[in-house]
């Protein structure tokens, strides 16, 4: 028996629509970091048939288009990163330099959480709130999507439908620009004014962009840093209170309490 007339169309419609999945795969092109390559992505993007321009980018891991940037953590990395202060300088990066930057979240959060918390002093409730507290600063503070992927396969699968809605919109691909990366310098000036209370990364930037150097940010007065936007009055109160008030000598007991927080952060930091 032949097929009837609907059913023959049916898959001439099924045919066309994975022809042209092919052939639009075929014209995407998604420059990525060099770092990534071990990852197993750039691999799956080329079994997917996507051109893999491989380059040593300065911001972001995946760029897919000329204003779109991708950043691609795993748990352990989101939390690494929190820890030594890059995830803020990366997210400050992105804003500055593309219009639609994205950060990808990649891993099962809850299991990898358990592992790593098996490998560290924190525990598990600790670094879970630490995950969300960093990733709502990301959203709420930088403006930048979040997305979650379970693992490398879905991981590619969401980059290869970011370009291929791109390009059906623009005949052209990722174009790179000249990005001058942040020294050593600068992300320990960073990293001074992001330990105040109440500032973290994003207002760290603000405030070197509003006094240039962490001095005069440090010297600024209450009224001065409540016109950084988004800042307050509250927390430049509470900022001046801390840099203004004299140490008071603790006694015994508290200091090996100080000791004890402070190499447990140092650990935490080289983790």
């Amino acid at each position: 028996m032949g097929s009837s007339p609907t059913r023959g169309s049916q898959y001439r419609s099924i045919f066309l629509k994975l022809w042209y999945n092919i052939l639009s795969r075929c014209n995407l092109r998604i420059v990525v970091d060099k770092r990534e390559k071990n990852s197993g992505i750039p691999e799956l993007l080329k079994q997917s048939g996507v051109y893999v321009d491989f380059a040593t980018l300065k911001v972001g891991d995946y760029i897919v288009f000329n204003n779109v940037a991708i950043e691609r953590k795993t748990v352990s990395d989101l939390l690494s990163s929190f820890y030594d202060g890059r995830l803020f300088i990366q997210c400050s990066q992105l804003v500055k330099h593309f219009s639609s930057p994205l950060l990808i979240v990649e891993g099962n959060i809850m299991e990898d959480l358990k592992t790593e918390s098996s490998k560290s002093f924190r525990s598990y409730d600790q670094k879970i709130q630490l995950v969300y507290d960093s990733l709502s600063t990301v959203v709420l503070d930088f403006k930048i999507p979040l997305v979650h992927t379970p693992n490398i396969e879905h991981t590619t699968n969401f980059l290869i439908a970011v370009a291929n809605k791109l390009s059906r919109k623009n005949s052209y691909g990722p174009l790179l620009r000249k990005i001058r990366k942040q020294t050593s310098e600068q992300i320990q000036q960073l990293s001074i004014l992001s330990s105040l209370p109440g500032v973290g990364g994003m207002f760290a930037v603000k405030m070197l962009k509003e006094f240039n150097t962490p001095k005069r940010a440090l010297n600024a007065s209450a009224a001065e840093l409540a016109k950084i936007p988004g800042f307050g009055t509250a927390r430049a109160q509470r900022i001046r209170k801390i840099l203004d008030n004299a140490y008071e000598a603790v006694d015994e007991q508290p200091r090996k309490l100080y000791w004890n927080i402070s190499s447990s952060f140092q650990i935490s930091r080289s983790l």
